[in-house]
């Protein structure tokens, strides 16, 4: 799901990461060795492993496994399939995951994986021996008790069931806490494959809320029509936001008067969104500097830039992909009173509700989608309102006052458990 057209900055995820735990560190007074330690993982895993091909050939991949910080409970984050995987990546990926992970309030630390490849070039059969070879890879160092992998990037509920299987079998005990966003019949959670979109949505409502602005006359454009990007879409549509533009790796499509997001979703799913009538054709550069109310960037990380961040025309922007605006971009947003909602407080929803499957495997008894919708929204409102506050109190920028919220939850463990 590559963003095309974006300028990109050359930019480091890892040291991205590290710059914002130095920043709310600062802030919160925190010694520099509780820095050091929450600027590097804790462990990482690099792993090659053997697939047979469908053409008899044996490839061998490339993997890798962090685990940030286990101060708080165990390790929780996603695995990616990708081409461009590499391990400052993944580093980076885990360490917001601790902090999505803390600015929400649960007993995790953050972890992440990924393989080299390009799935979308797998048969069935492949994509299920390089799942499969990949746990039995990384299968020492997690478990329901140690690390919790989930879906990602080209990463499916199927492939989840396949590694969950293959862990099992290694246990010698039927073990589905060891992995989330699993298939419902093998102990998934109603619910999870909306929960990363409406968390979103629950934030935007609240950010709408205190703006004052209603539905009917709020514009919204979606950088990214996947998972998180359509669901979002529909949800906000379904409550009369406007949708004026939505994107995806072809390309995008705006009608300032509004999109038919169901009809968007049905070509997405049977041809190509550029095949929408009613709509003009934009670039992804182009969506990212819409005049509109509302911008959700859905797709890779870094396409909000210092290259493009003065021409953005968003109020409010709601980051449901991770790390898609760098830092130079936030110092001119802010500077331009844009709202960015940023991605480890508006992405979080993915992740509690993870941490809800999980609780329900390990006391296998399972909930209803309400039930699981109802806890996510009081979970997602009290984290929004905190990080709101706490941004208010310092003065500073939502993501300043995500991080810091969750930086002092982990410092506050880790000190509770005698590390520092």
């Amino acid at each position: 799901m590559h963003a095309i057209g974006v300028e990109k900055e050359n930019l480091n995820p890892f040291q991205i990461a590290q710059q914002q735990i130095d920043a709310a560190a600062s802030l919160l007074g925190l010694p520099k060795h509780v820095t050091e330690i929450l600027k590097h993982p804790k462990r990482v895993l690099s792993v090659t492993f053997p697939v047979k091909m469908d053409d008899g050939t044996i490839r061998v991949f490339q993997g890798y496994r962090s685990q940030h910080n286990d101060a708080l409970g165990p390790t929780k984050g996603g695995i990616r399939f990708h081409p461009d995987v590499t391990m400052d990546e993944v580093k980076a990926l885990s360490m917001w995951m601790s902090f999505k992970c803390g600015v929400v309030g649960l007993p995790y630390g953050g972890g992440k994986g990924g393989v080299v490849c390009d799935p979308r070039q797998f048969s069935k059969g492949e994509l299920e021996r390089v799942s499969r070879g990949f746990m039995e890879a990384i299968a020492d160092i997690v478990g329901p008790e140690k690390d919790i992998p989930a879906p990602d990037v080209y990463t499916t509920p199927q492939i989840m069931g396949w590694m969950m299987d293959t862990y099992s079998r290694l246990k010698g005990s039927y073990s589905p806490g060891v992995i989330t966003g699993k298939p419902l019949i093998v102990g998934g959670s109603k619910g999870r494959n909306e929960a990363t979109a409406r968390g979103c949505v629950f934030t935007i409502e609240e950010a709408m809320k205190d703006a004052g602005r209603v539905p009917q006359e709020t514009a919204v454009a979606v950088q990214g029509f996947g998972n998180a990007g359509k669901t979002a879409a529909k949800l906000l549509a379904e409550q009369g936001y406007k949708v004026v533009a939505v994107s995806d790796s072809t390309g995008g499509i705006y009608n300032p008067n509004g999109l038919d997001v169901e009809r968007v979703s049905q070509l997405k799913e049977t041809a190509s969104i550029l095949q929408y009538e009613d709509a003009q054709q934009i670039s992804n550069a182009e969506l990212l500097e819409l005049d509109v109310d509302i911008l959700i960037p859905a797709a890779l990380e870094n396409v909000i830039t210092a290259a493009n961040a003065e021409r953005i025309r968003a109020r409010v922007i709601a980051e449901a992909a991770n790390g898609p605006t760098t830092p130079d971009a936030d110092a001119v947003l802010r500077k331009k009173g844009v709202l960015v909602i940023p991605d480890i407080l508006a992405n979080a929803g993915g992740v509690t509700v993870s941490y809800f499957e999980w609780v329900q495997n390990l006391m296998n008894y399972y909930w209803s989608e309400e039930e699981v919708n109802e806890k996510l929204r009081t979970a997602m409102v009290e984290a929004y309102r905190a990080v709101r506050d706490l941004a208010g109190k310092y003065e500073v920028d939502m993501r300043t006052g995500a991080y810091m919220i969750a930086l002092l939850r982990i410092a506050q463990g880790m000190e509770a458990r005698g590390w520092i």
